[in-house]
């Protein structure tokens, strides 16, 4: 949304071919996979390496990120909640790339017909270029003294 370009599929089981762009990336993805995995001493130590890397502020923004995801995902999966048509015609492309589809909760969501999966071919382009707008957008309303 940023503008900026990264290697998604470390997100998958590690596959990146090098570096992802993102920045504290080896600390983010441990604890993010403690927060999932359930291992308490994984989880400890995953805290303290993400501290130390990203400081007081960022580090509470991550865990936080990190714990919100987790909690969604529990509750889409229980509850069976599959993806929303504009999120799936849009997002096909790199759940493909990146083998999103493969997990069992991937079966909530039905599949596209082709002329849905080609619209959402058609859309893409046009979301790189409004999404880092509304990223820009949100990044100005969150800011001290902004308007609502």
């Amino acid at each position: 949304m940023e503008g900026e370009r990264y290697d998604l599929h470390a997100l998958t089981g590690g596959t990146a071919a090098g570096p992802t762009g993102v920045p504290h990336e080896r600390e983010l993805v441990a604890l993010a996979e403690a927060v999932a995995g359930g291992d308490p001493a994984a989880l400890a130590e995953a805290r303290r390496e993400a501290l130390a890397a990203l400081g007081p502020e960022s580090f509470v923004a991550a865990a936080a990120v990190a714990s919100n995801f987790e909690r969604m995902v529990r509750i889409a999966d229980g509850t069976g909640i599959p993806l929303d048509a504009g999120v799936n015609e849009l997002s096909a492309s790199i759940r493909e790339e990146i083998g999103i589809d493969a997990y069992g909760s991937s079966a909530n969501t039905p599949p596209l017909s082709a002329a849905r999966r080609l619209l959402g071919r058609v859309l893409e382009p046009a979301a790189r270029f409004v999404l880092p707008v509304v990223a820009t957008l949100s990044k100005r309303r969150s800011q001290p003294g902004a308007e609502r």
